[in-house]
């Protein structure tokens, strides 16, 4: 039975699709057979595994309007044990079409369930928003990683999602739980960065993941190759916080026999 874990924050540039797609590619080298769902219409967590939007004619956009399985909609990617359920431009109107459907906030829910025996985690990319299609994500998801950068407005919004996050746990999804905070675009020179890494810390304690995700320009390259920095850059900054994360999750739920004084795969400046 898979992991299905959302990766959500209604703030936009906070680094929910890099850690989607590299977390994901994270896990695949660690051989753990992943699949990402693609669930914002923008589709960059598509194009950022060497899909082409344009040619991807099933999408997740099926599965919600024409009741496609999702197993036709998966494509393999470039890296090892990962697949993706890709997105479409479509999906905006996705929310509009489905309001009248019963059990729309399920409707993720339902289409995952035939999949979940062949993947030990699926990784659902949402939108910088608390739609109806993010109501699905999390709706669906077992846990929700909160990407959480480090600059000035951090915390803005997040009393909101952890109000959303509480209804859901309440009407729609009762075994949902918060996975971890992951702090993102760390800098190390920066007072402010400092300061919010603390402030994030008092505030969440213990569900703050260790693991940091440094500012890293191979980060950023990455995504216009269509790769996962771990393929484009193994030796990156970005590639080892990112397999430092899959690992620190793979501890965190007992599937790995890594000891804790070794979780670290190397120091990062």
């Amino acid at each position: 039975m898979s992991k299905i874990i959302a990766i959500a924050n209604q703030k936009g540039g906070v680094g929910k699709t890099t850690t989607t797609i590299n977390l994901g590619a994270s896990l695949g080298v660690l051989e753990f057979k992943t699949l990402i769902i693609d669930a914002d219409p923008q589709a960059n967590a598509t194009s950022g595994t060497g899909l082409n939007r344009k040619d991807n004619k099933l999408s997740l956009y099926d599965c919600f309007i024409n009741e496609t399985g999702i197993t036709k909609t998966i494509q393999s990617t470039s890296v090892p044990n990962l697949d993706i359920v890709p997105s479409h431009l479509d999906l905006v109107g996705a929310e509009v079409e489905i309001i009248n459907t019963p059990n729309r906030e399920k409707i993720l829910k339902g289409a995952i369930q035939v999949i979940r025996e062949k993947y030990k985690f699926i990784l659902i990319d949402c939108a910088p928003s608390l739609g109806l299609i993010t109501v699905n994500a999390l709706t669906a998801a077992d846990s929700v990683i909160i990407p959480v950068q480090c600059e000035y407005f951090a915390l803005e919004g997040l009393g909101k999602l952890l109000q959303t996050i509480k209804i859901i746990q309440a009407r729609l999804n009762p075994s949902l739980t918060i996975e971890g905070f992951l702090l993102t675009m760390y800098d190390s020179r920066l007072n402010l960065a400092n300061q919010v890494v603390e402030e994030v810390k008092k505030h969440f304690q213990d569900m703050v993941f260790s693991t940091i995700i440094h500012r890293n320009v191979k980060l950023g390259e990455a995504p216009s190759y269509g790769e996962a920095a771990i393929i484009y850059d193994v030796n990156s900054t970005g590639a080892i916080n990112y397999l430092n994360l899959a690992r620190e999750l793979l501890q965190k739920h007992g599937m790995t026999q890594i000891p804790g004084k070794e979780k670290i795969i190397a120091s990062v400046n």
